[in-house]
């Protein structure tokens, strides 16, 4: 027997809210309503809900993307309700359904709907979670790109834009014109400095819609850093049927995620914020020596399970980390090449913290999948990767095992551009066609020449050489060769 998930949750068979959902109303809209954020910002506002406080500060979700209509109807068929499945090591699962969520829109059909949301003076927080490369800006320079397509077309388009940054220019504008006070705009995407980005990609988008505006979102608009951290791989018909077999609960999309969760902020919020602490949410006065150790450590670690394990012929993560060549690799390269270029961690147990990362990669009933961590790679390795090797550079450290995961990154793409990856295992990726084009040119230094995504990092001539040997030594000896020739030196 099993119940489908809506308003009346008498036949749910799992945890669900206890609060009264009719008595919450909307505080936050948040952009890029997808997996992580229904296993991070929202269920830590449920979890605050749940002890009584922060019914304000609900949830309207908003798609901006023409695939974002398949999210749009099954949160509707729900109440907005969706069940938060844990998936722990020993194969054991923990759902909860989760009601933070009050509202989604689907930007395309309801664009003032949408705008009406963002001068709501109730709203105070606009979040975001678009990937690294939402942010409208060249990955080689990391500056905003004016003649992005999108862009372009939302400076002329402001009653229906494409990106989430032309509403929320507009939004600000149409705040500021009924004399309502700016909403704080929060990214919690993977990028260091991830709220420094955002207010170069809204100020930029804004001056060239009205310099005014622009200068009065530079002085008025807060724009605070964060760093997040869950776990979180795509929903499978296996999560589906999983919950409803095991706990008769018909959910059309439910969400997987590790139990390992954190989230940490910079306090600036003007206008209030939620009580998170109460939630388990860390607030400190400066994000970035946080937010660099999990970009450096975990996530440019996904990426080298990506590009390692994909030629050997894994899919799984977990399954990669059995590995125990490419686990030695990643122990190596977080102990060696990145941690050294952290700085200082106040309260940090850094060993700690590494070794708790490869016990989460390990975790066999995640299911996460290489093709997902290779997702919007060129940008991702623009964001995690690259400025590794840049300071490890400049400081006269060693390189080697950076440009090693370099070097099977172009591999990977050659092996793309061959056909030598199964479609369904070819990630999605916006420099998908520059990436196979470089990685199979018979010159191994072309893919160096990927300025918009590797910046100058290519014409440095210590990098040069070692992306070259390793390479090679790829070509030459395989994955597993080659990092037996990495270690060993």
């Amino acid at each position: 027997m099993t119940a489908r998930i809506s308003a009346d949750l008498s036949g749910v068979g799992v945890p669900t809210p206890s609060y009264d959902r009719d008595a919450a109303h909307v505080g936050i809209v948040h952009f890029g309503f997808g997996n992580f954020h229904r296993s991070h910002q929202a269920m830590y506002l449920d979890r605050l809900m749940e002890s009584g406080q922060g019914l304000d500060w609900g949830i309207c979700g908003v798609g901006v993307l023409p695939q974002d209509a398949a999210m749009r109807d099954a949160m509707r068929a729900q109440d907005c309700l969706y069940t938060l499945v844990v998936r722990h090591p020993d194969g054991s699962l923990d759902p909860r359904v989760v009601g933070s969520v009050l509202e989604y829109l689907f930007a395309p059909e309801e664009a003032e709907a949408v705008y009406d949301r963002l001068v709501d003076p109730a709203v105070r927080v606009v979040s975001l979670t678009v990937t690294e490369g939402g942010y409208l800006k060249d990955a080689g320079t990391g500056r905003f790109d004016d003649a992005d397509e999108a862009v372009v077309h939302d400076v002329d388009h402001l009653d229906t834009p494409r990106t989430a940054f032309g509403f929320i220019v507009e939004g600000l504008r149409r705040r500021r014109a009924a004399g309502v006070a700016p909403f704080t705009v929060l990214s919690c995407d993977n990028l260091q400095g991830n709220g420094g980005v955002c207010r170069q990609t809204v100020v930029g988008f804004a001056r060239l819609v009205d310099a005014e505006l622009a200068d009065w979102i530079e002085a008025e608009v807060a724009f605070p850093n964060c760093m997040v951290d869950r776990i979180t791989p795509a929903t499978t018909d296996a999560d589906r049927e999983a919950l409803a077999r095991d706990f008769g609960v018909e959910d059309r999309w439910p969400v997987p995620a590790e139990p390992f969760t954190q989230w940490i902020v910079e306090d600036e919020f003007p206008l209030g914020r939620p009580p998170l602490e109460a939630a388990d949410v860390q607030f400190v006065d400066d994000v970035t020596p946080y937010e660099l150790m999990k970009l450096r450590l975990l996530n440019a670690s996904h990426q080298a399970l990506a590009y390692l394990g994909a030629p050997v012929g894994y899919v799984l993560v977990d399954e990669t980390m059995r590995d125990d060549r490419i686990r030695r690799y990643l122990e190596r390269y977080m102990a060696d090449e990145a941690a050294p270029t952290l700085g200082e961690l106040p309260g940090i147990d850094l060993p700690g913290y590494m070794a708790t990362l490869l016990e989460r990669f390990s975790n066999p009933g995640i299911r996460d999948t290489l093709v997902r961590l290779a997702t919007d790679g060129g940008n991702r390795m623009a964001t995690f990767t690259v400025p590794t090797a840049r300071d490890n550079l400049a400081a006269g450290r060693p390189v080697a095992l950076g440009a090693l995961m370099v070097a099977a990154w172009a591999e990977y793409w050659a092996l793309v551009a061959r056909g030598g990856l199964p479609a369904a295992e070819v990630p999605p990726d916006v420099h998908a066609e520059a990436m196979s084009r470089a990685a199979a040119d018979p010159d191994p230094a072309a893919f160096l020449g990927l300025t918009r995504i590797l910046g100058d990092l290519g014409q440095d001539e210590r990098f040069r050489a070692e992306f070259l040997r390793q390479r090679a030594v790829l070509a030459e000896h395989g994955v597993h060769g080659a990092i037996d020739r990495a270690l060993g030196e």
